[in-house]
């Protein structure tokens, strides 16, 4: 029987990474999710409508159910506008695909994060908030995915994100012990942990940080190599 998978998210740096690895992969059935007006394929929705009723809407795209869901939405507070907006989609959207998920079965749900999730700072609280909220709703696993500066082609320009690459890519190797997490690691590497990891059936609440996905990654790519 295949795995059944609901990714959201799916245009984005890490989302369309992850997209192409599942899709190759066999013995999996994915359904991606793109805002209602993308021109990028897979199943429109709104997700102000996917706030008000998430089961219903989730059941339109995923009518036999869902074994894993993952949630690669994000956004940052300059390209979102303000606080709020932000919130809207690192918070809410995530929080209703996550309980439409839940409504249809998922047993396991993969969570971009970011690494000092639940620290200071508003992105931060706002993330840490997301994850203790998708922690909450009763999956048998979830998995967190605490990547610390991402490195990668994105298909809208970021100028300061760019020049911030370059800076964490030079500063990664004097990033040590507790800083390391917050080091730069590329978008591949993640999408990669992500990949090894669904479908995984030890339940609990399982954090990766930059070491963790850079040894899924590593083991997804000698099992490939196969």
């Amino acid at each position: 029987m295949n795995q059944r998978i609901l990714l959201a998210g799916s245009t984005g740096l890490v989302g369309g990474l992850v997209k192409a690895r599942i899709a190759a992969q066999s013995g999996t059935e994915l359904t991606s999710l793109v805002r209602r007006g993308s021109t990028a394929p897979g199943h429109a929705i709104d997700y102000e409508e996917l706030c008000k009723a998430p089961k219903n809407i989730l059941e339109t795209v995923a009518p036999g159910g869902i074994d894993t869901a993952i949630s690669c939405l994000g956004t940052t507070i300059r390209t979102a506008g303000s606080q709020p907006a932000m919130f809207r989609i690192d918070h809410d959207y995530v929080l209703a695909v996550a309980q439409g998920a839940r409504a249809l079965g998922a047993r396991q749900f993969i969570l971009v994060s970011s690494a000092g999730a639940g620290g200071p700072g508003f992105y931060l609280q706002t993330k840490g908030r997301i994850e203790e909220a998708v922690n909450n709703l009763g999956f048998e696993r979830v998995d967190l995915i605490r990547p610390g500066f991402l490195i990668g082609s994105r298909s809208e320009r970021r100028v300061w994100e760019t020049i911030g690459q370059y800076i964490f890519a030079a500063l990664t190797p004097v990033l040590l012990g507790p800083l390391a997490r917050y080091g730069a690691i590329p978008a591949d590497t993640v999408a990669d942990a992500i990949a090894a990891l669904v479908g995984m059936e030890a339940p609990g609440l399982y954090r990766h940080e930059n070491s963790d996905l850079r040894i899924l990654s590593a083991l997804r790519r000698r099992l490939n190599q196969r």
